[in-house]
């Protein structure tokens, strides 16, 4: 007797279509998993079992195999113990299911028969959607999740006792109701939890549809003075440019890239999806709040962290912080105080915006497409340059290049925007400091124009810009491109630094709603990189 369900596995963030063949033979009873199964796999064994046992069925004597398909990739996870019982429950006849669907099956089962919930549900969902399948069967606590994939069936189940209302009648089919009525076969068998999909539109946590939105106490209008801080904040903000702020402890540095968020735009529905699927791979998902994560994510790690904690890794590749950060902002607060190894696998992400994670029998991919925001000290005690007495610097040359050499210069280089933060001074004078409200309208306003001008490719963003299509967007007028000419010659930046000051001012110019650049852009631009020389 043969049978074949469904199933599904991670790959990365990807959800992967694996075929779970069942043959039932004459001969010594004994069951045995194939197709490149991981340890969690092979013990499925004893807990189809035990489950099956407990729940009134009856486990075949015979000799059993069960293949899952493709048999040269790899599976590993706890996902194919629903799709294993019920191949063996249907192989032998016990269960019998409708024709009519196409049902993808996915869920870990306990030894009484109860059915766990898995991770990765929400890229498996949106594979099975992609394949043509018209339903997903899944755990019960999995549903909500599910949920977040419109035009899809789901059904969700807690025990495996709920596959038939009696176990010993072996003429039950596996059926669905709408409308939740009882089918011929008996009391309804699969409840229909096609009324908590999801609709509703972004700017907020989507949740059963109704918006929730997500409420911050922090806001710009509580930081006094730092105008030009802010500005430099905005400008990377409207072109998701990365951002370094340097200055003495006390002046702020923490709390304004923290606020951060709160000028960014909220993910649109594509986005929100992408970001919910990285979350849901990595287990992470039962600690955000329920539905599509609307708001871009800030990740900031200790300075502590592992290269496999930033960048991922793993028997099991997971995603690092950097992936974790993906659509959002990743901030490394006193960098240099950061593992330089660690540091430096930043570089690929930063310019590629992936990561790839190699393994010997297969590559992963993980997104990686984050704004880089971090802050450092001038110096191991911070007080270098200070004007006050009481705070003068203690450290040594030495000792100072010693802290500073930990950033690389090529990583610096990715760095947009290196801005000073300085002691405020008579902060109660500064007048009226603007809310963040007003910064995100500014922001908002620049991203729709940017939308606008790169509505037929697939960028967004102007730091996205490179290559050929850099210089055929950007033309800076004659006076401008002088004075980059002898920005370069005299800071000794490389050209990555040239074309990142060209993708600056066409952002400073969005911000400013001019059609072209103006050379007071362009040297607004270059102020932002002066850390170059004077710090570095």
């Amino acid at each position: 007797m043969y049978g074949k369900l469904y199933s599904s596995c991670l790959y990365g963030i990807d959800g992967v279509l694996i075929e779970v063949e069942t043959d039932l033979s004459n001969g010594l009873p004994l069951t045995s998993i194939i197709g490149l199964p991981d340890s969690a796999i092979r013990e499925a064994v004893e807990r189809v079992r035990a489950a099956i046992k407990n729940c009134g069925y009856q486990y075949p004597l015979q000799r059993i195999t069960i293949n899952l398909a493709p048999a040269d990739l790899r599976k590993e996870g706890s996902s194919f113990d629903l799709a294993i019982a019920i191949a063996l429950l249907t192989t032998s006849g016990q269960v019998v299911l409708p024709p009519q669907e196409r049902t993808l099956v996915l869920g870990e089962l306990a030894l009484d028969g109860s059915i766990r919930p898995v991770p990765g549900i929400l890229s498996m969902v949106d594979l099975a959607k992609r394949q043509g399948f018209t339903s997903v069967l899944l755990p019960y606590e999995n549903v909500e999740e599910a949920c977040l994939i419109r035009d899809i069936g789901i059904y969700g189940i807690r025990h495996l006792k709920d596959l038939a209302p009696d176990p010993t009648n072996t003429s039950q089919c596996l059926k669905s109701s709408i409308a939740g009525e009882a089918t011929k076969a008996g009391p309804l068998i699969l409840r229909d939890y096609s009324h908590l999909r999801i609709s509703g539109m972004p700017g907020g946590r989507l949740t059963q549809g109704r918006l929730t939105c997500s409420s911050s106490s922090e806001d710009y209008s509580d930081v006094l003075g730092q105008h030009h801080v802010k500005r430099a904040l905005m400008v990377a903000a409207a072109g998701m440019h990365n951002i370094m702020l340097v200055g003495p402890p006390g002046t702020g540095k923490t709390m304004l890239i923290k606020r951060l968020p709160t000028i960014l735009p909220p993910l649109s529905e594509e986005e929100a999806l992408e970001v919910t699927k990285v979350l849901s791979a990595a287990g992470h998902l039962k600690e955000a709040p329920p539905g599509l994560i609307a708001d871009r994510p800030f990740r900031s790690p200790h300075h502590t962290i592992s290269t496999s904690g930033l960048i991922g890794g793993g028997g099991i590749p997971k995603p690092g912080e950097v992936s974790l950060a993906h659509r959002g902002i990743l901030f490394l607060d006193e960098l240099p105080e950061f593992q330089r190894q660690v540091l430096e696998v930043l570089r690929q992400p930063l310019e590629d915006q992936t990561v790839t994670i190699s393994r010997a029998r297969a590559a992963f991919t993980f997104p990686a497409q984050f704004m880089l925001a971090c802050s450092m000290n001038p110096c191991p005690c911070g007080y270098l340059s200070a004007q006050a007495e009481e705070q003068r610097c203690i450290c040594s040359p030495a000792r100072v290049a010693a802290y500073r050499a930990k950033i690389s210069g090529p990583l610096l280089d990715r760095i947009d925007l290196q801005v000073e933060v300085p002691p405020p001074g008579d902060w109660r004078k500064s007048g009226t400091s603007p809310s963040s409200v007003e910064m995100q309208a500014k922001v908002m306003t620049a991203h729709s124009i940017q939308a606008k001008r790169y509505a037929k490719r697939s960028i967004r963003w102007n730091s996205q810009l490179s290559g050929t299509f850099l210089r055929k967007t950007i033309n800076l007028p004659h006076e401008a491109e002088q004075l980059l000419d002898q920005t370069l010659q005299t800071l000794n930046l490389s050209m990555r630094a040239h074309d990142r000051i060209m993708k600056m001012a066409q952002t400073i110019a969005d911000l400013d709603h001019e059609g072209k650049i103006l050379t007071a852009h362009v040297a607004e631009a270059i102020q932002y990189r002066q850390l170059d020389l004077s710090l570095f």
